[in-house]
């Protein structure tokens, strides 16, 4: 029998006297690998947290019975003994901690993790800052891993690989599904499914019960309306029919108890709601912002250079009008510097006069000015308040979402409000920077319908490969100092 790892007993966890998270128990098996999905703020890494001691839980025991170690993102590197193939194999700088970039400091935090071992691995979005080739080595690493594996990421790619359950945080509960990242989604749809066929059958039961009721209290009005026709004087002179008036008076109500009871029933019944629709929000431009160039985007023998580095040699292409063109390769190919130089409008490149470029790139975003979200959204957009609504919805604003002041949102919630305004912009031609490295795997989705309902044009640079996959028309890849198409 497999050894446990982790218990979790009747845990609550509180942050100002709210419950964010409740458990009944959860328990984490010797060979099991977990992936944790949910939106962003429901607790994933918290709950992470819980598991490595730490935090504490306002009720409840976490029971720990083996040795393991813990990646945490946000955290810098610390100063300690690293494997020397490790240091080669994810191509570790030999300088000063202090210098390394992000994605350079998470290789050496995984190159540190990877160079003991450990029976438990807790880790909370490790391949954030890491490039196509640096979440391969991560995977090929943890393939054939000998240990219990606990994984928060929004890269469904390596949750397809990893993992086999999903622990999806949602609404203060932790639900568990059998399977990676594709089978819970096929599970979840099958929920979905489900909730619909349950929905149908008690809307036309509650109709059946209403139709009932109805027709009772037109039977029992019927009754009522065939004794009043009887008058005084008739009663008075037919006296031995002081029965039959009694048995209709009767009758009535034993009508009207039965139409009351078939109300009560509906009352009784289970509401089910509908099952969330995704839907692809269109977004349409106006006339004023219309391309006709067949491509908007050309460059003829465009050398680029940063840093006395040559990152393009006579590179020419041609991006086509209203498709979304990737852009992949390794960290420091010079994607990011390619999109600069287009966004520039930069030497030897040939752009179309009309086109507004609407700029996502990978900043951390802080409003300067005071406004709440929805007005703020008013301000950069010519569309309805419905659509905007619909399309902040999608990114997870909701409710009192909507009236907070955009100076004090978190860095994901700027990312997400950023997105949804480049949307609904003034623009033609978006240029995204991986804009999926701070958002969750429900707002990726959101994002990716996003881009199947725009009409402009949209360049982009990410590492997420499913992403990539997904919602791109045609990618490019920079490579040795060339720039090919691959689809």
């Amino acid at each position: 029998m497999e050894k446990i790892c982790f218990e979790l007993e009747n845990i609550a966890l509180t942050y100002f006297d709210q419950t964010i998270v409740e458990i009944e128990r959860l328990a984490i098996h010797q060979f099991d690998r977990i992936g944790i999905v949910g939106k962003n703020g429901a607790g994933k890494s918290t709950l992470l947290k819980l598991l490595a001691g730490m935090i504490q839980p306002a009720r409840g025991k976490v029971h720990r019975h083996a040795d393991f170690a813990y990646f945490d993102q946000l955290s810098e590197p610390e100063q300690s003994e690293v494997d020397y193939e490790l240091i080669g194999k994810l191509a570790i700088p030999e300088t000063s901690i202090d210098h390394f970039s992000g994605g350079e400091q998470t290789r050496l935090k995984l190159a540190q993790i990877f160079s003991d071992y450990h029976e438990g691995l807790l880790l909370d979005e490790p391949t954030t800052h890491l490039d196509a080739d640096g979440t391969q080595f991560f995977i090929d690493e943890l393939t054939y891993y000998y240990g219990a594996l606990v994984l928060v990421s929004h890269d469904r790619y390596v949750l397809d690989k990893l993992v086999n359950k999903i622990w999806e945080v949602e609404d203060g509960r932790v639900k568990e599904y059998t399977g990676n990242y594709s089978n819970y989604t096929a599970q979840k749809e099958q929920e979905r499914s489900q909730q619909a066929e349950e929905r149908e059958k008690y809307l036309k039961e509650k109709s059946r019960l209403l139709k009932a009721a109805e027709e009772k209290m037109k039977k029992a009005e019927k009754i009522t309306e065939a004794s009043s026709r009887t008058s005084k004087k008739e009663t008075k002179a037919k006296a031995n029919r002081m029965f039959e008036t009694k048995s209709k008076g009767t009758s009535q109500k034993s009508v009207e108890r039965a139409a009351k009871a078939l109300e009560k029933r509906v009352e009784q019944l289970d509401e089910i709601e509908a099952p969330k629709e995704e839907q692809i929000i269109r977004f349409h431009q106006t006339k004023a912002l219309e391309l006709h160039n067949k491509f908007p985007i050309m460059a003829d023998r465009l050398k680029l250079q940063a840093g006395g580095k040559t990152l393009l040699e006579e590179a020419s292409f041609q991006f086509p009008l209203g498709k979304t063109i990737a852009i992949t390769g390794k960290n420091g190919s010079g994607k990011t510097t390619l999109l600069r130089h287009i966004m520039n409008q930069g030497e030897g490149l040939t752009i179309s006069p009309k086109a507004v470029f609407g700029v996502y790139e990978q900043l951390d975003y802080k409003f300067t000015k005071d406004a709440t979200v929805i007005d703020y959204m008013k301000d950069h957009s010519d569309h309805a308040d419905s659509k905007i609504r619909s399309v902040l919805h999608a990114m997870n604003f909701t409710g009192n979402d909507l009236k907070k002041n955009i100076r004090d949102l978190s860095g994901g919630e700027a990312t997400r409000l950023v997105l949804c305004q480049l949307f609904l912009g003034r623009y033609n031609l978006l240029i995204l920077d991986e804009p999926t490295n701070f958002l969750d795997v429900f707002c990726i989705e959101a994002l990716e319908r996003f881009l199947k309902g725009y009409e402009g044009t949209v360049l982009l640079v990410s590492h997420d490969r499913t992403f990539v996959q997904h919602v791109a028309d045609c990618e490019y890849r920079l490579e040795g100092k060339k720039l090919n198409l691959t689809i």
